[in-house]
């Protein structure tokens, strides 16, 4: 199964934003018990570059890993070398796109209006990333009233209270962060076994 596939067989993508190098294969580990297969290391991570080449390596696309927060084309590179299969950044910026895209790999942009939307989409993005989107779910159905064949993934507000609610209203694939990856706590076995429960959660609430 390629990326885009992926993406949108498996809708969860689990951002893991500021974990320790040494944290992530552990993080990355309890998520795959959980049945997450998307995982996203944002680069204002902790020498997240190389973050992102330790996971690679260790999953070997059992679970596809992406690069978050990426704000330029340097930086998409850099991911992508380290073994990123997907691109995501906060802002729509085409240069990142394109570069995105000359490696092969899978564009997520953030936009948040309907005009940011369409210009990521018509530069190539494969998804977009609707940040932030504690609008609520409201925002995606209107959203896809118009622009009905570009995908959507919310991010930044989606919790298992209305992740069932951007699903009815014709979110694609959903990025998941602290309601899922707390980072700011400490990782110990509790914090794992807990974190693969919360991963079985989010599985179910998308599954049905």
């Amino acid at each position: 199964m390629n990326t885009l596939e992926a993406i949108h067989t498996h809708k969860l993508i689990a951002i893991i934003r500021g974990a320790k190098k040494e944290d992530l294969l552990l993080i990355g580990n309890s998520l795959k018990e959980g049945g997450i297969r998307l995982v996203e290391v944002t680069l204002n991570s902790p020498d997240a570059i190389e973050g992102i080449n330790q996971m690679a390596e260790a999953f070997e696309g059992k679970i596809k890993i992406g690069a978050g927060t990426v704000l330029d084309p340097e930086s998409a590179r850099s991911a992508i070398e380290a073994g990123a299969d997907f691109i995501l950044s906060p802002t729509v910026n085409t240069e990142t796109i394109k570069m995105t895209k000359r490696y092969g790999k899978v564009s997520i942009p953030g936009a948040y209006t309907p005009t940011e939307i369409l210009t990521a989409y018509e530069h190539g993005a494969d998804l977009i990333k609707v940040f932030p989107a504690s609008i609520g779910s409201g925002y995606i159905k209107d959203i896809r009233g118009p622009l009905p064949h570009i995908p959507l993934v919310p991010t930044g507000g989606v919790n298992e209270t209305n992740i069932i609610e951007f699903q009815k209203a014709g979110a694609t694939a959903f990025g998941i962060g602290s309601s899922l990856v707390n980072t700011k706590a400490e990782v110990t076995d509790t914090f794992l076994k807990e974190l693969t429960a919360k991963a079985q959660t989010f599985v179910h609430l998308v599954s049905n």
